[in-house]
């Protein structure tokens, strides 16, 4: 199944990428890299909440916190993603902007609470019972970037593959029939049987890409805890994890200002579609225990996820060719078969610790530790795919290691009823590479609202980190002229999320 490496092809990790498999592995990392986005609350001072606890979205970071509920409640969090990027590439820089609305959790809680004398004479004091979901990814983007390059082509990729399997050209499904269907291969050469592709990069051509990209990874959780002695708090969660993300993508190139061109060749259209959808289960387990009053800690495990996935993918290229009088000729798209791909990914394991000071019943403030284990990644294919499985795997080992996450956040009660919120969240880099550098920075603000058993929380989140990306690749030995390295577009996103939590206590 030689289509593979292309079915996951999507952000390339780092200039220094030259085959699909490190993209593979950066789809991989798309649904490792994740950080919750649940309740307004937690969102507005910063997600600390490993031993903040009595909040939903602590059931994805730190079930213990269930163990602090004192009574049940439910809430729901709509929330509008406003994203920006901007992409530079080749000296040009070109930016888009989208924006998306839906809903970051549900969550119900139910708790039985001691009283009375029972109370009193009960080590356990509480039980509660968690129930919804909540949002851990969003993929909802939009970028693009262009320039004029005279290095390479896209097609040059149908050039390899032309090259590499010959009778590819008139066989649906690859890269070489697309080419050579579309008039952008030559015929074989007469004395050394190289087909060559008739774009003239040389000369300059300038090149497009656009993607946009949509979807959502929400954890069902299902979580039990209890409070013992008032002092520790224990409870775990059972996840289902569940994904759908689509991507559309599509490279244009044209003749650059001062390219003659030639006889053959006037622009070219190939376009990428990813629809994915997957489903699995994970485990998490957590303590939290009070020191003093005023101070406590928590600790949580998260068990890797694993997922069965599905992949529809489909390709395609349109071009404009001219004839002999050099007339426009435009060349209707061809397109491939779409492909479909099941396997299963293991996403990384992760440790939690946390501290909170509570400053009496006026608010806190809190801090956690995370460290993520990206080099466990893991593909499994099918066994007839064994050696890609093996390739990709060992190319996550090679470009991945672990990272750590830092949260700090507080909360200020400013009357009895209302408290403002602030927070800020650094993501550590998870490439070997030092050179590439793809941390996040998080800064949050929130206030909330508690009037006997309603309370409404709005929050703002704003996100900045950088990527790169590698619009193409091809194996250098099959084509006339090999490149040195691929020219990478530097991507930088600016998410802007606002959240709004309504509950209700009863």
């Amino acid at each position: 199944m030689r289509y593979l490496p292309y079915v996951l092809t999507t952000l390339a990790i780092a200039l220094w990428v030259s085959s699909t498999k490190a993209q593979e592995a950066a789809d991989l990392f798309r649904y490792s890299n994740l950080s919750s986005q649940g309740t307004a609350r937690s969102m507005g001072f910063g997600g600390a909440l490993g031993s903040v606890g009595a909040d939903f979205s602590t059931l994805s970071v730190n079930p213990a916190g269930i163990g602090m509920y004192h009574i049940s409640e439910m809430n729901i969090t709509p929330s509008l993603k406003m994203n920006s990027a901007t992409g530079d590439y080749l000296g040009t820089s070109s930016s888009e902007n989208n924006a998306k609305f839906n809903f970051n959790n549900f969550g119900l809680i139910l708790n039985h609470n001691n009283r009375g004398r029972r109370a009193q004479h009960e080590n356990w004091k509480s039980y509660s019972f968690g129930f919804g979901f909540n949002r851990l990814a969003d993929y909802n983007h939009t970028y693009s970037y262009r320039g004029v390059n005279n290095k390479s082509s896209i097609s040059q990729s149908f050039e390899s593959d032309a090259n590499q399997y010959p009778g590819d050209t008139t066989n649906p499904g690859y890269l070489a029939y697309l080419g050579y269907q579309s008039y952008l291969l030559s015929s074989p050469n007469t004395t050394t049987g190289h087909i060559s592709t008739v774009v003239p990069f040389e000369n300059g051509v300038q090149q497009t890409k656009y993607v946009s990209e949509t979807g959502h990874m929400n954890e069902m959780v299902l979580s039990f805890g209890g409070n013992y002695k008032e002092q520790l708090m224990l409870g775990g969660t059972i996840g289902v994890p569940y994904i759908n993300y689509r991507r559309e993508d599509y490279i244009t190139e044209a003749l650059a200002p001062g390219n003659a061109g030639n006889n053959y060749f006037s622009s070219l259209r190939y376009y990428e579609t990813l629809q994915t959808t997957g489903s699995g289960v994970n485990l998490k387990l957590g303590a939290i225990y009070k020191i003093t009053d005023v101070f406590r800690v928590g600790a949580a495990f998260h068990s890797p996820s694993w997922i069965s996935m599905h992949d529809e993918y489909n390709n395609g290229v349109s071009s404009v060719i001219l004839d002999a009088n050099g007339a426009k000729v435009p060349v209707g798209t061809i397109s491939n078969p779409t492909n479909t791909f099941d396997y299963t990914i293991t996403t990384p394991w992760k440790g939690l610790l946390s501290a909170t000071y509570l400053f009496n019943k006026m608010g806190f403030i809190s801090v956690d530790y995370e460290y993520v284990d990206y080099a466990s990644m893991r593909y499994t294919y099918e066994a007839q795919y064994t050696d890609a499985q093996y390739s990709v795997n060992q190319s996550i080992k090679d470009n991945y290691k672990g990272a750590s996450n830092i949260r700090v956040g507080a909360e200020v009660k400013v009357a009895p009823a209302f408290m403002v919120r602030a927070g800020y969240g650094y993501y550590g880099n998870a490439y070997k590479n030092s050179s590439v550098d793809a941390s996040r920075t998080d800064i949050s603000l929130g206030v909330g609202y508690r009037v006997n058993h309603f309370y409404m929380d709005l929050a703002y989140v704003r996100s900045m980190y950088k990527d790169y990306d590698v619009p193409y690749s091809f194996n250098n030995s099959y084509v006339n002229n090999p490149v040195s390295s691929f020219s990478a577009a530097k991507l930088n996103y600016t998410l802007n999320n606002v959240a709004l939590t309504f509950g209700l206590k009863f």
